[in-house]
C-alpha cells in the first residue's frame, strides 16, 4: 500500500537528485484556453531542473478520440516511458511550472500504470529555484529502462461508472473546476459544451488546494476543505488534469485510492443523454 506524503520538498530533491535511481520529470502544461505565450515543451526547453526529461500529456495520450490527453493503453505508455528513461526500480519526481496542473496528472498516470515510487515536487520549479537549485536548458540524454505496466483500473473511471456513482451516491464526486463553470453561470472553454456538473457532485476548485506561493496546503488545512477525506472518492474536472490535483491532495490526507474520471466534463457533457445539474452543490 502507498503511504506517507505524495510530495517532496525542493530541499529533499537537492539532497537526492544525484542518486542513481532518481529520475526527474518536467510535466509543464498550460491550458490552451488561457492562450499561453508558449507551450509546456518550450518552457521546459528554456530552463528545467538538471536531468529532467519532458513528459508531454498532449503527446503521450490515447489515439482514436477527439477528447484531450486521454490515458493511453499500457503498451503505448510503457514504450514512451522507456524512451524517457523511466522504468522499474526508479524513484520518479514529477514537477511542473504551472500550479501542479500536469505534474499531478503525470503522477496519477504513472500510478495507474503500476509505478509505486512516484512523488510530486511541492511548489514546482519555482520552489526549486527559490531553494537555490540550478536550471539548465540542455536536453538530457535518456537511457532507456524497462517499464513494466501493471494497470490499476481502480484509479480510473469511465462515463458509465460515473453515471452509476451519481445515481446511487456510492462515492463522493469532487469537481475541480471553477464554481462558475460548476454552477452553469460561466461558459465552458471547450466549444459547444454546456456548463454545469454531474448530479450529486461537490465543487472544490483545485486552486483552493494551493497556498499563495504555489505549494500544496498542509494536511491540516486540506482536512478542513474536504467533507470526508477518507471516503470513497471520484475526481472530475474539465479534461482530467486538475482532477488529479484533487487526488494528490487526498493522498496527502491518507486517501491513496481516489479515482479520476479521465474523460471528465469534456466527455460527460458531449452526450445530451447524460444528466447535467446546475446551481450550487
Amino acid at each position: 500500500m502507498e503511504s506517507g506524503d505524495p510530495l517532496v520538498t525542493a530541499e529533499w530533491l537537492k539532497e537526492h537528485i544525484s542518486a542513481p535511481d532518481v529520475r526527474v520529470v518536467d510535466a509543464t502544461w498550460f491550458p490552451p484556453f488561457l492562450n499561453p505565450e508558449k507551450t509546456g515543451r518550450q518552457a521546459w526547453a528554456e530552463g528545467h531542473i538538471p536531468g529532467a526529461v519532458y513528459f508531454d500529456i498532449d503527446a503521450i495520450k490515447a489515439g482514436g478520440t477527439d477528447l484531450p490527453h486521454m490515458l493511453p493503453d499500457p503498451v503505448m505508455f510503457s514504450s514512451r516511458a522507456r524512451k524517457l528513461g523511466l522504468g522499474d526500480g526508479n524513484r520518479i519526481i514529477v514537477y511542473d511550472q504551472f500550479n501542479f496542473f500536469a505534474s499531478a496528472r503525470v503522477w496519477w498516470m504513472l500510478r495507474v500504470m503500476g509505478q509505486r515510487d512516484v512523488k510530486v515536487l511541492d511548489g514546482g520549479l519555482k520552489a526549486w529555484t527559490d531553494a537555490g537549485g540550478e536550471t539548465e536548458d540542455l536536453p538530457p540524454v535518456a537511457v532507456e529502462r524497462h517499464f513494466t505496466a501493471r494497470v490499476r483500473s481502480d484509479l480510473l473511471k469511465d462515463s458509465d461508472q460515473m453515471l452509476a456513482a451519481s445515481a446511487n451516491s456510492s462515492h463522493n464526486i469532487i469537481d475541480s473546476r471553477s464554481a462558475e463553470r460548476f454552477s452553469g453561470e460561466a461558459p465552458e472553454p471547450r466549444e459547444g459544451l454546456p456548463s454545469g456538473h454531474i448530479p450529486g457532485s461537490i465543487c472544490l476548485p483545485s486552486g483552493e488546494l494551493r497556498t499563495e506561493d504555489g505549494r500544496m496546503k498542509s494536511a491540516e488545512e486540506l482536512g478542513k476543505l474536504f467533507p470526508n477525506p477518507l471516503a470513497h472518492t471520484l475526481a472530475t474536472c474539465g479534461s482530467g488534469v486538475s482532477a488529479a490535483v484533487t487526488a494528490l491532495a487526498l493522498a496527502r490526507l491518507g486517501n491513496w485510492d481516489v479515482a479520476v474520471y479521465d474523460g471528465s466534463w469534456a466527455e460527460w457533457a458531449s452526450d445530451a443523454s447524460r444528466p447535467v445539474a446546475t446551481g450550487t452543490a
